[in-house]
């Protein structure tokens, strides 16, 4: 059968426009069908906008720091609305980068809404096309949970849109995204709540690095409550929300943020039209070359609930088009060692096992920590500790991880992501010279076992 596409992509995110791009640059025919917007949820409402509203809170970092190096400051105004207007900018600017890497590897870009008809059909706005294979990268959608006025909250999606910066704001959730936002509305001047309904948040990371961070946003002011979680929000006469919490209290501010999880994106997608099948959670069940229950359906990123990191959607979508179309250049996505980073402030930077997985997998573990205001902050009044830890296996010698809470982790622990990428050991650490003066150096020079 001759088909319109060899491969048509549903979502023009980072994973669907990876494998479109270098699909097509391997002599395939490819279409893109994208009905929001180009670059996917990273470019236009996380990763890289929610960055940018990270420096921006940094600045008032820099200010108070200033006086200790001599720099006297008028004060400072910050001013909301230019930062949105100028992150805006930017994101505009890489939607047109999309779309020009897009078009000029060949590939046919589709702005609507794609809905499969069958296992190897799309339609979108009612044009319907044939493909070899379809790939799904729709990615995930944030969601806030079925309470009584959950549609007075806002999620990631509406903040970086804010039309003024909140005076009050509460923010939902124990992850990445939440502890993040909270530092960002707190940076900026808004007065901060922080809620998540267990012990500590940040479930599935180091111990040492939960404690570490809890520790130092309760020096900087944050207020965090554990164990708190919303029943009910209400709508005061004055616009402000009230916020009932399951435990009687209530708390008002102008602004509740939702970050309590995503969920795959699969709206109106025409699933029931295939045999593509999902898994308990709901995402979509692939195997290890990222094939559905439908033979031509493949799909990777968020929508199939694996490690939902940009990075890991561009490494799957080239996997997808090696094996398809370079079949020679294939490799396995390999899932090990991945390093990461959460932008709260102070930042972590962390690749591969915690203390408690290394504990749990059977290795007898030697832990190396070190706590040490950074050399910038001696000059000022600020008291923050930078933390850093290795996870060791104490009989062969290897390090099982790498974890940071401290300026600048996430661009450290990429390097030491090639290092337990390549099998280092302890002592490969101890022999490499360390560049001195940096926090950095502290990673090659822990030679006292912690426990």
């Amino acid at each position: 059968m001759a088909f319109d596409f060899d491969l048509f992509v549903i979502g023009a995110g980072s994973g669907g426009v990876r494998a479109a791009r270098f699909a097509a640059g391997f002599g395939a025919k490819v279409a893109v069908a994208e009905s929001r917007y180009l670059g996917g949820a990273c470019v236009n409402v996380g990763c890289v906008p929610k960055k940018l509203l990270v420096y921006g809170a940094h600045v008032a970092d820099e200010l108070e720091q200033a006086a200790g190096f001599g720099w006297t400051l008028e004060e400072g105004h910050f001013d909301w609305s230019t930062l949105i207007a100028n992150k805006n900018r930017e994101i505009e600017r890489l939607n047109g980068i999309y779309r020009n890497l897009l078009v000029n590897s060949g590939v046919t870009l589709l702005q609507g809404h794609a809905r499969l008809t069958g296992a190897n059909e799309v339609e979108v706005d009612g044009q319907r096309y044939t493909a070899e294979h379809i790939l799904i990268a729709t990615g995930g959608w944030p969601q806030v949970p079925d309470i009584p006025g959950k549609e007075l909250a806002i999620t990631s999606n509406e903040a970086f849109y804010l039309k003024n910066l909140p005076r009050r704001v509460l923010v939902v959730g124990g992850g990445y995204i939440a502890v993040e936002f909270a530092g960002i509305f707190q940076g900026l001047g808004a007065d901060t709540t922080l809620l998540y309904r267990g012990d500590l948040f940040l479930r599935g990371f180091d111990g040492s690095v939960r404690t570490h961070l809890k520790e130092e946003l309760e020096k900087r002011g944050l207020d965090l409550q554990f164990n708190a979680d919303i029943q009910r929000i209400d709508k005061l006469e004055d616009g402000r929300l009230k916020a009932t919490l399951k435990d009687g209290r209530e708390l008002v501010a102008d602004c509740v943020f939702y970050a309590t999880g995503r969920r795959p994106m699969l709206d109106n997608l025409g699933l029931e039209n295939t045999g593509v099948e999902l898994d308990a959670r709901g995402y979509i069940r692939v195997d290890e070359q990222y094939q559905t229950t439908a033979p031509s359906i493949l799909a990777i990123g968020d929508v199939i609930g694996r490690v939902q990191l940009t990075p890991v959607a561009l490494a799957e979508g080239m996997a997808v088009a090696r094996r398809l179309f370079k079949p020679e250049q294939y490799r396995p996505v390999d899932y090990q060692n991945i390093p990461t980073a959460v932008f709260s402030q102070p930042p972590i930077g962390t690749v591969g096992l915690t203390e408690e997985q290394a504990l749990e997998a059977g290795h007898k573990v030697q832990v190396f920590e070190s706590r040490f205001r950074a050399m910038k902050l001696t000059l000022t009044d600020i008291q923050e500790k930078t933390l850093m830890k290795l996870v060791v296996d104490a009989q062969t010698d290897k390090v099982l991880g790498c974890h940071m809470v401290g300026p600048d982790a996430g661009e450290i622990i990429q390097g030491l992501g090639i290092a337990l990428k390549a099998g280092a050991t302890k002592q490969q650490f101890d022999e490499t010279i360390g560049v001195h003066p940096t926090a950095a150096e502290e990673f090659v020079t822990m030679r006292t076992v912690t426990r």
